[in-house]
C-alpha cells in the first residue's frame, strides 16, 4: 500500500510547478547561511584568492540588488512564456497533454534557479553593513551570488531553446511514446516465450453460486481510478479467506456507488473488510499511465485527430502519431498479458481481475484515426502499413485475425472517403499487400 501511495504522491509532486522550485529555493537558503558562516569564521584569508569579491559594502549592495532585481524580472518572463506554452499545447494537442508539460523538469529547474538566486541574494544583502555600524562585507557570499547570476544566464539561454522545443509536435509525440513504452515495461514485464506457463485451474475453482453469494463493494468516491494496490488486495483476500472479482480497471471514471469489487462469500464481509478494500483503490482528477496502458494511446490518438480536423488539416502529424503507436503496439504484442486469475502462495484463487486485451488496445489505437482519416490517401496508406508491421511482430493467430479485420475496415472506409479512383486503386494495392503479409508472416 505504501508503494502505491508513494507513486501517487510522486506523480502529483512531479506534475506540479512548486515542488522542485521550492526545493531549489530551500537549497538557496541553505547555501546563503553556509557561505555567511564561512565569511564570519574569518579563518581563511579571502584576499589571497584573486577571484574573490574585494569591494566595499556599497559595491556589494549594488551588485546583490542588481542580481536580485534582474532575477525577479527574468523569473516573471520565464513564467509568462511557460503559461503561453501551456496555452499553445492545450489548443494544438489537447488539454490532456498539459500534464506532460507540467512534468517537464527543465521548466521547473529554470524557475527554481531564478527564484533560488533571488532569495539567496536577498538573504546576503541583509547582512552587508557599512562602517557606521560594525563593518561587514561577506566577500565569499557576494562572490557566490555573482556565480549564481552567471549560472542563471546559462539557464536562461537553455530556457529560450527549451521553450521553443517543447511545443513542437515531434517533441510532444516522442515524449508520449516514451511514456507508452515505459508503461509497457512496467505493466507487462514478461516477454512471450519467457518463464514457465502456469497451469490454468480456473473453472473448477470459481463457485457456482458466486454471482448470488457475492457481496458488492461500492465506491465511496467519484473520480478517475488511478491505482489499485494488488499486493494489498491479495493480503486482504487471504486474511479474510475471500475470492474477489474486480469490476473496475485503472483509467475508468468511477461514480460514487459504482461496484468496484464483488466479494465472495458475502457472510465474511463486514465494515472493516469494506474499509480495507476501499483504501486499495486510489482516485484522482485525471488519468495517468502508471497502471493505465490505454492512456498514452489515447493521447497519441487525440493529437492525430486534432491534426486531421478540417481547421488544422495536418496529416503529417497524424502519420507521426501512427509511427509511434505502431512502435508501441509492436513492443506490446511481444509481451505476455497477465492472467486475470491470481493465486496466493497456497495456490488458492483469490482475485479475478479482468485486464484490457490486445484487441481492445488495437481498437483504441486505430478506430478513431481510421474514421477521421478515411478521406486522406496518405493516412489510409499509413494505417495499412502499420497493420502489416504489427502483424510481422507476432505469431498470435488471434492478434493477426483482429489486425485482418482492421485492414478490411480501413479499406472499406477508404472506398467511401476517397473520391479519386486512382487513389482508391493505390489503397487497394496496399490492402492486398497487407493481407498477404498477415497470411504469410
Amino acid at each position: 500500500m505504501k508503494n502505491v501511495k508513494l507513486n501517487k504522491l510522486w506523480d502529483s509532486l512531479h506534475s506540479s510547478y512548486w515542488f522542485l522550485p521550492s526545493l531549489m529555493v530551500l537549497g538557496g537558503i541553505i547555501l546563503a547561511f553556509s557561505t555567511l558562516t564561512l565569511d564570519r569564521m574569518d579563518k581563511v584569508k579571502m584576499e589571497e584568492w584573486s577571484w574573490i569579491y574585494t569591494g566595499g559594502p556599497e559595491g556589494a549592495r549594488s551588485l546583490l540588488s542588481a542580481i536580485a532585481g534582474s532575477m525577479v524580472s527574468v523569473a516573471a518572463t520565464a513564467f509568462s512564456i511557460t503559461i503561453v506554452a501551456l496555452q499553445l499545447a492545450s489548443a494544438n494537442f489537447g488539454p490532456r497533454l498539459l500534464r506532460n508539460f507540467m512534468q517537464d523538469t527543465g521548466n521547473q529547474i529554470v524557475l527554481g534557479t531564478f527564484i533560488g538566486t533571488f532569495i539567496y541574494c536577498l538573504l546576503i544583502l541583509r547582512t552587508v553593513r557599512g562602517e557606521d555600524y560594525k563593518l561587514f562585507v561577506p566577500q565569499l557570499s557576494v562572490t557566490v551570488g555573482l556565480l549564481l547570476a552567471l549560472a542563471s544566464i546559462a539557464v536562461l539561454i537553455f530556457f529560450i531553446h527549451h521553450a521553443s522545443t517543447i511545443i513542437q509536435a515531434s517533441y510532444v509525440i516522442e515524449n508520449v511514446s516514451i511514456d507508452f513504452h515505459r508503461a509497457i515495461e512496467n505493466l507487462y514485464p514478461e516477454k512471450v516465450g519467457e518463464g514457465k506457463d502456469k497451469l490454468e485451474r480456473i473453472v473448477a475453482e470459481i463457485p457456482e453460486n458466486f454471482a448470488d453469494a457475492a457481496y458488492p463493494i461500492r465506491s465511496t468516491k467519484t473520480g478517475y481510478l488511478q491505482f489499485i494496490d494488488h499486493e494489498q488486495l491479495m493480503k486482504i483476500a487471504g486474511k479474510y479467506d475471500l475470492l474477489l472479482h474486480l469490476k473496475s480497471q485503472p483509467g475508468e471514471f468511477i461514480i460514487k456507488g459504482k461496484i468496484l469489487v464483488m466479494s465472495y462469500p458475502d457472510k465474511r464481509v463486514n465494515k472493516k473488510v469494506i474499509d480495507e478494500i476501499d483504501k486499495v483503490f486510489i482516485f484522482g482528477k485525471e488519468r495517468t499511465e502508471q497502471q493505465d496502458i490505454e492512456f498514452p494511446i489515447a493521447q497519441l490518438v487525440e493529437i492525430a485527430m486534432r491534426a486531421l480536423s478540417p481547421g488544422i488539416n495536418d496529416p503529417f502529424t497524424a502519420i507521426r502519431c501512427l509511427d509511434r503507436i505502431t512502435s508501441g503496439l509492436c513492443h506490446l504484442c511481444q509481451r505476455k498479458f497477465p492472467s486475470p486469475y491470481r493465486y496466493d502462495q497456497e495456490k488458492n484463487l483469490r482475485i479475478i481481475a479482468e485486464t484490457v486485451s490486445f484487441s481492445e488496445l488495437v481498437d483504441s489505437a486505430f478506430n478513431q484515426i481510421r474514421i477521421y482519416g478515411k478521406s486522406d490517401l496518405a493516412v489510409n496508406l499509413k494505417l495499412l502499413d502499420s497493420i502489416a508491421i504489427i502483424a510481422s511482430y507476432t505469431d498470435n493467430p488471434k492478434y493477426k485475425s483482429h489486425l485482418y479485420k482492421h485492414a478490411e475496415m480501413i479499406f472499406r472506409g477508404s472506398r467511401e472517403g476517397l473520391s479519386e479512383e486512382q487513389d482508391c486503386l493505390n489503397v487497394q494495392e496496399e490492402y492486398q499487400r497487407v493481407i498477404h503479409a498477415i497470411e504469410n508472416c
